[in-house]
């Protein structure tokens, strides 16, 4: 777009129409650069849509309604009698997929460290107890490891954002995607959203020539897919089924058989792994079923007393707890994003810094701003079938939220949950260690008990801290 008056006045037109015409304030003062990068910065955003949402928002939905009709999913349960595929036909079924190739992994590594006080991308975050390997790192030895234990190329879509793309991919690149092929990793960078003032709706500027910007949310990522034309790049594999989750859980079980198993024989669009909640109002999605559509219902968003409602045997009635883990069909993902059918929007008030009207910085104390964010649950009604699959929490989560020192989701959480499944892998192998001892496996040495039984005999002491690799 040419930088001139003309373009100038073209711009104060439409912004006009919204009352956003102060984001000019400083053009006269910019080179043809930041003109440039601001007039492209406004021509991305809908203006209709962030007016809309800011006047009426799009998630005004009326939640106790909502929960007096919910029911509990349907799902394979760990203790269940009634589950209608077993284990074991789960597991072959999900093998054979992964031994032709049909699954790739999505990871979403667009978030900051900042509460961690750590100045880089989350996925960069040394969280090994022993080794010190990154997030990003442990997650990938599980998908080499996968490809190793099936004879296959396991690709591996990573989910930036603008703030973590370019030193995602520097990183990457300095480590050779640890032993990754290079057309085995796809990097595709989720869009944005505008933030606005909390109480004028004005679009906010982090700089004299740039609107503050923040990512739109893991929801963006069918956006996104479609985009960069990874769709195009799973096509091309053959890929079928994405197994996706989030950076910040090192325990996450990166392909596992028996889950894509459960997802495939279900015939399901849109498969989660969800844990028992352990008390009423854990902090975690509550997946339900309301009018036969599953979907989930924040833990902020459900009422107290729909939270304790319990069964005659006295167990929570809405008991699943979604853990971010969940299986896609591809054509799934592709329908909805060439749907006209849009996720809705979720509104947060947030602290935002940016510029005040004499372009002197302004660090707000309080909460200022509406930032709009789109989730990934939202496809749920969207799927024609949906399944819940029961799994054990201590063996499948411990997400990285925390700064250190927390007594939850912290670094020190993280790493103690993870010496502690490895503790109770050694002892399933009839190994002996005790609970002082800290130990990691790398996934590259065992990607669970079963192989860790091949390389570890029965009997064997481990009496001091060890990293198995």
């Amino acid at each position: 777009m040419a930088a001139d008056g003309l373009d100038k006045r073209a711009l104060e037109s439409r912004l006009a129409r919204y009352g956003q015409e102060h984001v000019l304030a400083f053009w006269d003062e910019l080179d043809a650069a930041g003109r440039a990068q601001l007039a492209e910065q406004l021509a991305d955003i809908d203006l209709d849509l962030v007016d809309s949402l800011y006047r009426t928002g799009s998630d005004a939905v009326n939640f106790a309604e909502l929960a007096r009709r919910a029911e509990p999913p349907h799902a394979i349960r760990l203790a269940g009698d009634q589950n209608p595929f077993s284990p074991e036909a789960a597991r072959a079924r999900g093998e054979a997929a992964l031994r032709e190739g049909q699954v790739a992994v999505l990871v979403t590594a667009g978030g900051q460290g900042s509460r961690l006080g750590f100045a880089h991308p989350k996925s960069l975050y040394k969280i090994g107890p022993i080794s010190g390997a990154s997030l990003l790192q442990i997650h990938i030895e599980k998908i080499r490891a996968t490809a190793r234990r099936y004879g296959v190329s396991v690709p591996l879509y990573v989910m930036t954002s603008p703030v973590t793309d370019q030193e995602t991919r520097r990183f990457l690149d300095e480590h050779d995607r640890f032993g990754l092929a290079a057309d085995d990793v796809f990097v595709f960078c989720q869009g944005t959203m505008p933030a606005v003032d909390a109480a004028t709706g004005k679009l906010l500027l982090a700089g004299r020539d740039r609107l503050f910007l923040s990512p739109d949310g893991h929801g963006g990522t069918v956006k996104a897919l479609r985009r960069s034309e990874a769709f195009a790049d799973l096509a091309r594999r053959g890929i079928e089924h994405i197994f996706y989750f989030q950076v910040d859980n090192p325990l996450a079980t990166v392909c596992d058989p028996e889950f894509i198993g459960y997802h495939l024989l279900a015939e399901s669009e849109y498969t989660l792994q969800v844990i028992g909640k352990r008390s009423p109002q854990e902090k975690l999605g509550n997946v339900v079923r309301v009018d036969e559509r599953t979907q989930i219902i924040e833990y902020s968003d459900l009422p107290d007393e729909a939270a304790e409602w319990r069964n005659d045997d006295g167990s929570l009635k809405l008991w699943a707890g979604s853990i971010a883990v969940h299986m896609f069909g591809v054509d799934f993902l592709r329908r909805v994003a060439e749907s006209d059918v849009g996720l809705p929007f979720h509104r947060a008030i947030k602290r935002v810094p940016h510029l005040g009207e004499g372009g002197e910085p302004v660090e707000p104390a309080e909460p200022n701003a509406v930032k709009f964010e789109q989730f990934i649950f939202d496809l749920l009604p969207l799927a024609r079938e949906s399944l819940s699959v029961e799994v054990a929490a201590d063996d499948t989560f411990a997400a990285l939220k925390n700064a250190p020192g927390a007594p939850l989701e912290s670094p020190e959480y993280v790493q103690r949950m993870m010496s502690d499944l490895h503790r109770r892998w050694l002892r399933q192998v009839g190994a002996e260690v005790d609970e002082q001892t800290i130990v990691e496996i790398s996934p590259l040495f065992a990607l669970d008990a079963e192989q860790l039984a091949e390389r570890v005999a029965p009997g064997t002491v481990v009496s001091d801290d060890t990293y198995f690799c």
